[in-house]
């Protein structure tokens, strides 16, 4: 494109032999108007528009497409007179968890999936690769250097969804929650289903692990509302969850038993009583154990350190390596030298959205 040179108007161009009825349907079936059409005594091509959508009708091979209307009360899905195919959907279609499908899941850095270029420059690694039936998503998320992030303003369409600071700093900005923070390693924050939020800078080399249900879900920008909106309003309700950041140079350690010690996060609290959330730390030789998960979901991922995972075997593990224990499944952790695990349980019915 020239330099300099202002878009106008989009318009989608749609193949159309017979113009006649095609155009027919879209003004009477459809609601559209025509804008222009010619030539007039035998026309052959059109523009309509209507619902934010301008279509030119002309004629032409290739696909006809498909046109997806958007409203509370849906019609039957139909074909154009052309073979445009138009099908309906909700303006805010509910968002249902998928079936859970428990599995043991030992993700090594040095064996599992590499990592890959995600939103706003973000390198992801999969920490889950199978999803457990789509019902999970965990993911290691790194963004090298420090500076701006090209992130804009936006909201999940989740069950729940938590971040944690492994390490580096993040800048970010949350819908009434005051002013842009900075968040470090051991911190963690909860993010509500919905809440209006942006990654505005990074630092030292972020780090973080995320977790969200479901593991497909849809991340929607929203271009009208200005971050920080100017309230700060740290009992707001999202969909039963409140936003809460945990800063870990604030939070006690308490004794655990065998040698580790746990520093809760406050999430269980802020999500409802939906996900648990807390680092262990243990100097080599420290156990730790339970003889069985009572949790849909178990997650672990090795902050620092090493340590040896006793369920569905033994298995020494390495920083960045993470595990999933089914519910029912019994398992036990033991420091080989100083380390960090962060520990994530989530009860079997971590709820909706809409």
């Amino acid at each position: 494109m020239a330099a300099g040179s202002k878009i106008e108007a989009a318009e989608v161009v749609l193949p159309c032999q017979e113009l006649p009825p095609t155009l027919a349907f879209f003004t009477g079936a459809l609601g559209f108007r025509i804008e222009t059409i010619f030539p007039a005594d035998e026309p052959r091509e059109a523009l309509v528009s209507g619902h934010g959508l301008r279509v030119r009708l002309a004629p032409g091979d290739g696909d006809p497409g498909l046109i997806r209307l958007v409203s509370a009360n849906p019609g039957q899905s139909v074909t154009a007179p052309n073979g445009t195919r138009i099908e309906w959907t909700a303006p805010d279609p509910p968002m249902t968890p998928a079936p859970f499908e428990p599995a043991f899941v030992l993700t090594r850095v040095a064996s599992g999936p590499a990592p890959g270029q995600g939103r706003a420059g973000m390198i992801y690694r999969d920490l889950i690769p199978g999803r457990l039936g789509g019902r999970y998503i965990a993911s290691h998320i790194a963004v090298p250097g420090a500076g701006p992030v090209a992130d804009w303003v936006h909201f999940h369409k989740v069950a729940f969804q938590l971040i944690f600071c492994r390490r580096g700093r993040v800048r970010l900005v949350y819908e009434d929650q005051g002013e842009p923070f900075w968040m470090g390693a051991g911190d963690c924050v909860l993010q509500p289903p919905r809440i209006r939020h942006r990654v505005l800078e990074s630092a030292d080399d972020l780090e973080v692990v995320e977790l969200a249900c479901p593991a497909l879900h849809e991340t929607i920008a929203d271009h009208d509302l200005p971050l920080p909106t100017g309230r700060d309003l740290p009992g707001r309700i999202f969909e039963g969850q409140r936003f809460w950041l945990h800063r870990a140079t604030q939070a006690p350690w308490s004794e655990t038993g065998g040698g580790f010690k746990a520093q809760a996060t406050g999430l269980e609290m802020a999500s409802g009583g939906r996900v648990s959330v807390r680092v262990l730390r243990g100097t080599p030789g420290a156990q730790f154990g339970h003889p069985a998960s009572e949790a849909e979901l178990l997650f672990g991922f090795v902050l620092d350190g090493s340590l040896v995972l006793g369920s569905a075997g033994v298995h020494a593990l390495s920083p960045g390596d993470a595990f999933v224990i089914p519910p029912g499944g019994a398992w036990s952790i033991e420091a080989e030298t100083d380390v960090k695990l962060l520990e994530v349980s989530v009860g079997r019915e971590p709820g909706g959205g809409s």
